[in-house]
């Protein structure tokens, strides 16, 4: 992507040709159990309530200064060349807007999407300097993603409550903790979703592999083999309900996303479903237009969730109703 010594991007002339999704749908390519762990997500007794004494706490203007506070804001003028980049990828999902896009410093190669009225994205350098430019329009459209999906005011909460938790903050009592849980629980399903909407972005499965795999490893092209990384994918793929066991196991780990191989078996699959060639060809919802597979989706969701998730779920719930009214008390003490 670009010069390793200036952390530089390049944006090469001869970049492909990329169909344009005029008027997608979000949900064209949101993941059953994304929609599923939501689902269950809002069942939660006390969801609304901690979301809004959370609002009513901290506002959305504090929020956005803090993220923005320590980076820079992406435009022709600053980061040019990546600025170019993700107008075309804004362009081949047809994103009604452009959205502000940030770049901080950190060495952790990772991206977000924030927000709660005005959604935004942080462009982690880690990220910038390990990966080649369609592999980082893959990220911004993996942004963009959660962005139209709606996503960014769980997420947003997701990582204050994380920061709130870490901090032994008395306003995350044990009912906020089981909202957090289940929003963990959804953050990760989402990302497969927006895995979806990264490879529409720019629409060669072997860049996305490629670019969950130097995610993965942290090393070069020239080190690693995306073969050999399919093939520990299918490993997943063929061992039947291991992922669901590995997403049952992750629950305990307090983490945003689920592992890259797993991620790479849940994307072979979608493309080798055709869902993914059909909407190259224009076969998908338009923004506007109901979303007649939405309850086709939510059975699929059965085995895509699975039933341990499920019982994890219900067992937070269970939780949240024992202990709502002492968590709401403590906003009055």
């Amino acid at each position: 992507m670009g010069d390793k010594a200036t952390g530089e991007t390049t944006v090469r002339e001869d970049a492909p040709t990329r169909q344009i999704l005029t008027d997608i749908a979000p949900y064209s390519w949101e993941h059953p159990a994304d929609k599923a762990a939501l689902q269950a997500l809002r069942k939660i007794p006390v969801f609304d309530t901690v979301l809004r004494k959370l609002f009513s706490f901290v506002g959305e203007k504090p929020i956005r200064l803090a993220f923005q506070a320590n980076a820079v804001r992406v435009s022709e003028n600053q980061f040019g060349d990546i600025y170019r980049l993700y107008r075309r990828v804004l362009k081949t999902l047809d994103a009604p807007e452009e959205y502000p896009l940030f770049v901080s410093q950190t060495p952790m190669v990772n991206a977000g999407a924030y927000g709660m009225e005005q959604p935004f994205i942080i462009l982690n350098s880690g990220t910038v300097r390990l990966i080649d430019e369609e592999e980082l329009e893959y990220i911004l459209g993996h942004e963009i993603g959660h962005i139209l999906s709606d996503h960014v005011l769980y997420r947003t909460m997701t990582v204050f409550l994380l920061s709130l938790a870490s901090m032994g903050f008395p306003i995350v009592g044990l009912a906020a903790r089981a909202v957090l849980v289940a929003l963990l629980e959804w953050s990760r399903k989402s990302e497969l979703s927006c895995d979806r909407a990264g490879l529409l972005s720019v629409q060669n499965p072997e860049v996305v592999m490629r670019a969950m795999l130097r995610m993965a490893g942290g090393g070069e092209p020239s080190e690693m083999s995306v073969q050999e990384f399919i093939l520990q994918a299918e490993e997943y793929k063929e061992s039947g309900d291991v992922a669901d066991q590995i997403f049952k196991v992750i629950n305990l780990m307090a983490t945003t996303h689920p592992f890259y191989v797993l991620r790479v078996s849940e994307l072979r699959s979608w493309v080798e479903s055709g869902d993914y060639d059909r909407i190259l060809r224009g076969e998908y919802t338009r923004r506007g237009e109901k979303d007649l597979a939405y309850e086709k989706d939510l059975n699929a969701a059965a085995s895509a969730y699975a039933e341990e998730a499920q019982d994890f779920l219900d067992s937070v719930t269970d939780a949240a109703k024992r202990m709502g009214s002492d968590f709401l008390g403590g906003f009055t003490k």
